[in-house]
């Protein structure tokens, strides 16, 4: 079974730095697209925000509120990924989900990881 597992999450202070990463496990045949979205508090039934992705290849892709900041790495030997963050603002706060376009026994798809809580303290 395939999984997806985040880590490096945590409390800080606004302008701190932070770094998470994401493993994937079990039995893969190929990666495509990889990347990071968020959950913000406050509104459950609102959608994960992206926050950014990168390709195979390396092209990356920011969203608009943390473009500047964050940056996003992968290991394809590894099937890692990460995301460096720094000037941490409060509204960063939220749960970070590990994603990943996989191909698998099932063929291509997407997976998500649990999630790791972020949060930013003014």
């Amino acid at each position: 079974q395939v999984q997806l597992v985040e880590s490096g999450g945590g409390l800080v202070q606004a302008g701190d730095s932070l770094r998470l990463s994401c493993a994937v496990s079990g039995t893969i045949y190929g990666t495509r697209e990889m990347g990071w979205y968020r959950q913000t508090p406050g509104d459950p039934g609102k959608e994960r925000d992206l926050v950014a992705t990168i390709t195979q290849i390396g092209t990356t892709f920011y969203g608009d509120p943390v473009e500047g900041r964050f940056s996003v790495s992968r290991d394809n030997a590894k099937n890692t990924v990460s995301l460096s963050m720094n000037s941490l603002k409060p509204e960063d706060t939220g749960v970070y989900y590990c994603e990943a376009t996989l191909y698998t026994d099932r063929g291509w798809s997407t997976h998500w990881g649990r999630g790791t809580q972020v949060t930013v303290s003014s």
